[in-house]
């Protein structure tokens, strides 16, 4: 199957304006990105779609391909649905640009799962908890699975609820989601025609649009979680570890 990567890179970040152009470390944040998507060796293409000049300029100083979409898209999805209609491939993968320490067998894990599992329309990772902290974090999101892996629901409250224990119960218990997806394209370019319900506007998760409209997200679990760049702090930890040559995993 032809697999595209697509690396959704808006400017206009809510909570670290312009921080896909950090530069830090020497190298865009984006490019970090972009270049942890050509280690994974999954995708014939790997492409930025953007809708700021400052984006597009920067992605020509290291040789990106980069595609101008529209400014208004409701999410990331809607973006790269857009950046793809013209491109050549059955399976895109969609990879935020604020995520540099993305591992590249991830990518390679998430894409054959549409491959392993041709019933999915979608396909996503989830990683283990560490801390019962995490858990509760509405800014982690929670994934329950059935026996197989298809996803029953996202959440950012902790899912499963654990009556006994009066929420949180076993850490191992629950599945944490990783902001990695793959789609099947002629799925992706369905789903912004897709009503949206009640569900992704409540939870502010655009996953649910496609298990609410009754399509399937397969899962994979990893061995570790990553975090994505979202604050000031998150980006000069990043930069330390750039700096002394270490990675977010080493044990992988």
């Amino acid at each position: 199957m032809k697999i595209v990567i697509v690396i959704p890179a808006r400017y206009g970040s809510s909570r670290l304006e312009g921080k896909v152009l950090a530069k830090e470390t020497g190298k865009y944040l984006v490019q970090h990105t972009y270049e942890q998507a050509l280690k994974s060796g999954c995708a014939e293409r790997a492409l930025v779609a953007t809708d700021d000049e400052r984006v597009v300029r920067a992605c020509r100083e290291f040789g990106a391909e980069c595609v101008m979409t529209r400014a208004d898209h409701p999410s990331g999805t809607d973006r790269i649905a857009e950046a793809v209609g013209g491109v050549d491939c059955e399976i895109v993968v969609n990879l935020q640009a604020d995520e540099p320490d993305i591992e590249p067998a991830y990518l390679s894990r998430a894409a054959g799962l549409l491959e392993e599992h041709p019933e999915a329309d979608m396909g996503t990772l989830l990683a283990p908890f560490e801390t019962a902290e995490q858990v509760a974090n509405p800014n982690i999101v929670k994934c329950v699975t059935d026996g197989q892996g298809r996803a029953l629901y996202f959440s950012r409250c902790p899912i499963p609820y654990d009556r006994q224990r009066g929420g949180i119960g076993r850490v191992e218990d629950y599945k944490r989601h990783l902001g990695l997806y793959v789609y099947r394209k002629s799925f992706l370019l369905e789903f912004p025609k897709l009503p949206r319900g009640v569900l992704e506007p409540i939870e502010k998760l655009e996953q649910l649009r496609a298990l609410e409209n009754g399509y399937t997200i397969w899962t994979a679990m990893v061995e570790k979680a990553w975090d994505g760049i979202d604050t000031a702090g998150q980006y000069e930890a990043f930069v330390k570890r750039m700096r002394a040559g270490k990675k977010a995993h080493p044990e992988l």
